[in-house]
């Protein structure tokens, strides 16, 4: 059976030698709950699209997708940082493998 969150597949899952992933995300926030709709391709590249089960009031949004991808990547929340898009709904995003030290 199809599950969505094989859409995210193991080539965007793959940390650099950095032990970083970046990643363009679209978040539509205000769904049921949260979850990866679908990955796009564009000039730029890929981008994420996820539905985000939190309003777009307080920054409520962006925590709520941080703790998604989180449990997507099995990294701790503080390993996932907004680089860009904080108040807008395509947002660049930094995964850490590891706990910077």
């Amino acid at each position: 059976m199809f599950n969505k969150s094989d859409m995210l597949s193991q080539s965007l899952k793959t940390f650099n030698q950095d032990g970083e992933i970046y990643l363009r995300v679209k978040a539509r926030p205000g769904a049921k709950i949260s979850m990866l709709k679908q990955v796009l391709v564009d000039g730029d590249g890929q981008i994420i699209k996820i539905d985000v089960a939190a309003p777009a009031v307080k920054g409520r949004a962006n925590q709520e997708l941080i703790k998604f991808l989180a449990q997507e990547f099995a990294v701790a929340k503080g390993n996932i940082k907004i680089i860009s898009g904080a108040g807008d709904r395509l947002k660049l995003v930094k995964i850490i493998k590891t706990a910077v030290c």
